[in-house]
């Protein structure tokens, strides 16, 4: 079900902070013609932090609806608290959600013991599969190889996103966890080599801008059309880094609004980028053929 490309979705805001809904939908959309393998809404690209449970929920919500079943909807749900994850867990679940994505505990830094007990009880809390998120760079805990092999143990838990950076991680973890265990890429330039060492997919930010282009990349990994993915990562190379420039999903963002598609609206601690980072942003958008609907102007 989660194979291929999963785009993790922004969250558009409007100028006075609020929720945009109307963005959302469109956003949703061109997703879905782009023929996107999966939607991920709510994850830490989509500012989830910083929704209330309404906003989070209501997000979700606009995903199913658009993606009437034409494409699996994996729904953010993670974070420091176990029992809450839980009860959001079991609301996204009883809303219609195919999966949940679900994000390390971060900064009280659990054991590989406790990393073990936190999805567990996760896991026996819903029935939906369940993708483990690992981005310790983030979170300031990695989910070892050895944690990921038990984990694949409990039925509901299919998959990890896999962010650590680490090329040898990953080729532990293809090692240790069962054929059917889905590693994702969580770095959208390092989805060739991860998907070459049996990885499935990516979940991909680069995707927001160039939906069709990403899912491609990722379906040609899983043809072994090798060629054809160097290719396209070569092309991409410099969106994928750019996306990266000052914290995600300042970048993304600033890109999808000189595209046209959303108003350039973060919320608190993010702001907007700098204006040297702005213009490196939309010169390679046009660099890779993004066509730029209109220079940016940023608001908080």
């Amino acid at each position: 079900m989660f194979t291929g490309c999963g785009t993790a979705l922004v969250t558009p805001f409007q100028s006075d902070g609020s929720l945009d809904e109307a963005a959302l939908r469109k956003l949703v959309r061109r997703q879905i013609e782009a023929g996107i393998n999966f939607l991920v809404p709510c994850g830490t690209t989509g500012e989830s932090p910083t929704l209330s449970r309404q906003e989070h929920l209501r997000v979700v919500e606009i995903a199913l609806e658009e993606a009437k079943g034409k494409v699996p909807v994996l729904a953010g749900a993670g974070g420091y608290n176990t029992a809450k994850v839980v009860e959001l867990a079991r609301e996204l679940e009883s809303m219609g959600a195919d999966g949940i994505l679900s994000v390390t505990p971060y900064y009280n830094k659990p054991t590989q013991e406790g990393l073990y007990q936190h999805y567990k009880t996760i896991a026996g809390g819903i029935r939906i599969p369940i993708v483990v998120y690992s981005v310790w760079s983030r979170t300031g805990i990695n989910v070892l190889p050895a944690t990921l092999a038990r984990l694949a143990g409990i039925d509901n838990i299919v998959g990890v996103k896999e962010a650590s950076g680490n090329i040898a991680q990953m080729a532990q973890v293809a090692r240790e966890t069962p054929d059917d265990f889905l590693i994702l890429s969580g770095d959208d330039s390092v989805t060739l080599p991860l998907m070459a060492l049996g990885g499935k997919g990516v979940i991909s930010v680069a995707s927001n801008e160039i939906p069709a282009e990403m899912t491609e990349l990722a379906q040609a990994c899983l043809a072994n059309d090798f060629p054809k993915a160097r290719r396209l990562q070569h092309q991409y190379l410099p969106l994928m880094e750019v996306n990266f420039i000052e914290s995600n999903p300042i970048p993304v963002k600033t890109a999808l609004s000189l595209m046209g598609l959303l108003e350039p609206v973060w919320r608190l601690p993010l702001t907007p980028p700098t204006a040297d980072n702005r213009c490196k942003i939309e010169r390679v958008l046009t660099d890779v053929g993004i066509p730029v609907a209109g220079r940016a102007t940023v608001a908080i």
